[in-house]
């Protein structure tokens, strides 16, 4: 009976103690997580004034939307926004469905040389983007379709950089941004799905197109989902493609890399400044970089329920 009881209380403390750890882990990891966003949050209203009070830390004694405005009027907040969604939004609607496309063909399809292809796909995963940067960016630059532009025209290529073109093509061929690790997880997925589906498709008749489009697709919804915020999560924060084909481009993350020289002009062109202080840049860039983030945020605060589903039925970690 004693041994019984201590047993009871091993298996309540082994309980208590993993309850412990989980929380302490959770909770280090949020605060990694919001610090630096509340740390911004609190200077969207502080006044320049505040910077050297010791006194304030995340409330500011003194309020001001001047901040808000000098961050806005920098940034050409409005614009750059649409263009920014539109952007995202648009790579995130092709890539998606090229990468479901390519995903089902190499889980369904048997054919030679498909192992051959799919080794071309972990070799994009792989190989870092700057190795091949040159190479697409002159493509880019003079684009020419197997040569046919310049046997109907005379002319060398199309200069397709500062347009949406050169993004729109990379995520149509599947040579998007990340696009080899987007084949991977549908191609996982549908390899998942049970053969009887598929058999029975096409005891019905159907061809292989209607039943990627009636099976594959319907029963694909938490990997779509999974991609699609994915693919406009890393579109919108992207840096290294759209400041190579799109580097004159009106773009959130474009204007926030190189957002300094632009908040010192502002700051020194104000009547009531002599010059710039070097903290107030700091301060006026973690407010950019809050308004950059902010259209992600209230993206999640909406879908997140569906995020999570999916990234459970997909099996996708890290």
């Amino acid at each position: 009976m004693n041994a019984h009881r201590l047993q009871l209380l091993m298996n309540r403390l082994k309980d208590w103690l993993w309850v412990a750890v989980r929380n302490v882990l959770i909770t280090g990891l949020s605060f990694v997580i919001v610090y630096p966003i509340l740390q911004k949050a609190s200077e969207l209203f502080k006044d320049p004034v505040d910077i050297y009070n010791m006194n304030v830390v995340w409330v500011p004694e003194h309020y001001t939307m001047m901040n808000i405005r000098i961050v806005m009027n920098v940034l050409d907040y409005w614009h750059t926004l649409l263009n920014s969604i539109l952007l995202s939004g648009g790579v995130m609607v092709i890539q998606t469905c090229i990468c479901a496309l390519a995903g089902y063909a190499f889980a369904k399809l048997k054919f030679r040389g498909i192992n051959v292809l799919f080794s071309f796909v972990i070799f994009t995963i792989l190989v870092p983007p700057q190795t091949i940067m040159v190479p697409l960016y002159m493509q880019f630059k003079s684009f020419d379709l197997f040569g046919l532009f310049h046997l109907l025209s005379g002319h060398s290529g199309i200069n397709m950089l500062d347009t949406y073109w050169p993004l729109i093509i990379s995520s149509f061929t599947g040579m998007g941004l990340k696009s080899g690790l987007f084949i991977y997880i549908f191609r996982q997925f549908f390899r998942s799905l049970p053969k009887e589906l598929e058999e029975a498709a096409f005891v019905d008749g159907a061809g292989i197109g209607r039943t990627f489009l009636q099976i594959g697709l319907p029963n694909a919804i938490p990997a779509l989902i999974t991609v699609m915020l994915f693919t406009f999560v890393w579109q919108w924060n992207d840096t290294f493609f759209t400041n190579m084909y799109m580097g004159n481009m009106d773009l959130l993350s474009i204007k926030l890399g190189r957002i300094d020289p632009y908040i010192q002009k502002v700051l020194i062109g104000d009547a009531n400044l002599l010059g710039f202080d070097p903290y107030q840049v700091s301060m006026l860039k973690d407010v950019a970089v809050l308004f950059v983030m902010l259209p992600l945020i209230v993206m999640y605060l909406f879908v997140q329920k569906y995020f999570v589903e999916s990234v459970e039925r997909t099996g996708l970690i890290g």
